[in-house]
């Protein structure tokens, strides 16, 4: 990039003035009594070397004032290319950069205010947590939400609900909970998760309160109802032989000479069908009754070895086939596991008992996730549109089966927040899939 021509003019001409305001005090300098005309000569060089100085710096000075605006993000400034400092190609190409960090600096505004204007409209409640702000609201649906206290400190949270202020004093990135929260529409069920993030180099948490009362409602009047219909039917269902056999009994009892043998039969039939009804009601009880997990730390080893151990009493004709990482900790509750896994291979045991050789894998290995307990079979399998409906109360894909066994592992896997899934497996059978969560450290545990 070459200098601006007028520049260059101007700038010859004064180094012509100063050189020749110098060529004057020179001769001046040799030229007896003149002593005013070397005071005027000096001047004139005095003159042109501060015209030369101030021509030469007029740019830094242009071209200083536009770096601070730059630096201070006064991106519409332009380039001063007035007088000595017009450098027409630095000025606009200086311009150029200048407009082009204007529109992007427009942009990440625009693109800033969508995103603030989104997370104020979330309708998820949004709480932020700070050692330098406390804990203040992110949204409306926070300011909303949590508007009868004063204060930033994490106790004043206390009127919604002690656990609540617990957490919010002692924020743990990563944990969700289902808390009983006192707000302004009655005491309600809120799912509250927390989150850990960092800006400009501080830590902050961000802590997110959905309510879902009404749609725990929703769904435990579906489920009712639904438990209502099943039970009807059923119960209906076992009624109707033990009505009948009742007035079978009634007539044979009537008679002048009674067939005692009949008599006898019939009630037989009667007490073993009152006797299964009184099952599945028990069964109707355990179903409705949800689990209390009690999770501790212990060794994978044993405990597959136990669980072999009962599978293979009660099973003594189906091949199993143990992988289980001796050293793998487990965090969970460890009868509450055991059931899980009782139920699960007592159905693969149950899907491979008409097979000549049947055969269940059990399986107990570390994932990326935490840990995932595998049980396979060489049965026929679970048909693809049934995998969704093994879980449901009361479903089964076989004659005998009571439909009780999976649905309680499915209660025992949610409350415990494991993950279980069915697909096919190697063997051409089923696979149910648990998927634990890793074991807290111990310095995790000192924490909480």
């Amino acid at each position: 990039m070459g200098f601006d021509a007028r520049f260059t003019l101007a700038l010859i001409g004064w180094l012509g003035a100063t050189l020749l305001a110098l060529i004057a005090f020179a001769a001046a300098c040799v030229t007896p009594d003149l002593v005013a005309a070397r005071l005027v000569a000096g001047l004139a060089v005095g003159g042109a070397v501060a015209g030369l100085w101030r021509h030469i710096n007029r740019t830094n000075r242009t071209l200083a004032r536009f770096m601070e605006a730059l630096r201070y993000r006064e991106f519409a400034a332009r380039f001063d290319g007035r007088g000595g400092a017009e450098f027409a190609r630095l000025g606009a190409a200086l311009d150029g950069a200048m407009q082009d960090l204007q529109g992007e600096r427009l942009a990440s505004e625009r693109e800033l205010r969508f995103l603030e204007a989104l997370v104020d409209d979330t309708p998820v409640a949004l709480l932020k947590i700070s050692a330098s702000d406390g804990v203040t609201p992110a949204n409306k649906s926070a300011r909303r939400l949590f508007d009868a206290h004063d204060g930033i400190r994490p106790g004043d949270f206390a009127i919604y609900g002690a656990t609540f202020a617990q957490q919010l004093a002692d924020p743990v990135g990563g944990r969700h909970q289902l808390l009983l929260l006192r707000l302004r529409d009655g005491l309600q069920r809120a799912i509250v998760r927390t989150a850990a993030l960092e800006r400009l180099g501080s830590p902050i948490h961000i802590v997110s309160v959905e309510p879902v009362q009404g749609t725990l409602d929703s769904v435990e009047v579906a489920a009712q109802t639904d438990l209502v219909r099943v039970l009807t039917h059923e119960i209906l269902n076992s009624l109707t032989p033990v009505m009948s056999l009742s007035r079978t009994l009634d007539v044979i009892l009537d008679t002048p000479e009674p067939d005692l043998s009949s008599a006898r039969e019939a009630a037989v039939t009667l007490s073993r069908r009152t006797e299964g009804l009184r099952n599945f009601i028990d069964s109707y009880r355990s179903v409705a009754r949800s689990p209390e997990p009690r999770p501790v730390r212990f060794n994978a080893g044993p405990f597959a070895h136990e669980m072999e151990r009962l599978f293979r009493a009660e099973w003594p004709g189906c091949e199993l086939a143990l992988a289980a990482e001796e050293a793998l900790t487990l965090h969970a509750d460890p009868d509450l596991l055991a059931q899980v896994l009782i139920n699960i291979l007592r159905n693969a045991a149950q899907a491979t008992r008409h097979l000549a050789r049947p055969q269940v894998r059990l399986t107990i290995a570390a994932s990326i996730a935490g840990v995932l307990i595998e049980v396979e079979d060489n049965g026929p399998g679970i048909p693809e549109g049934s995998r969704s409906d093994i879980f449901l109360p009361f479903y089964s894909t076989r004659r005998e089966g009571s439909g009780i066994g999976l649905n309680l592992v499915r209660q025992i896997a949610v409350a415990s927040g494991w993950s279980i899934e069915v697909t096919g497996g190697d063997l051409g059978g089923a696979l149910m899939r648990l998927g634990l969560p890793a074991a807290p450290s111990a310095a995790d545990v000192r924490q909480r």
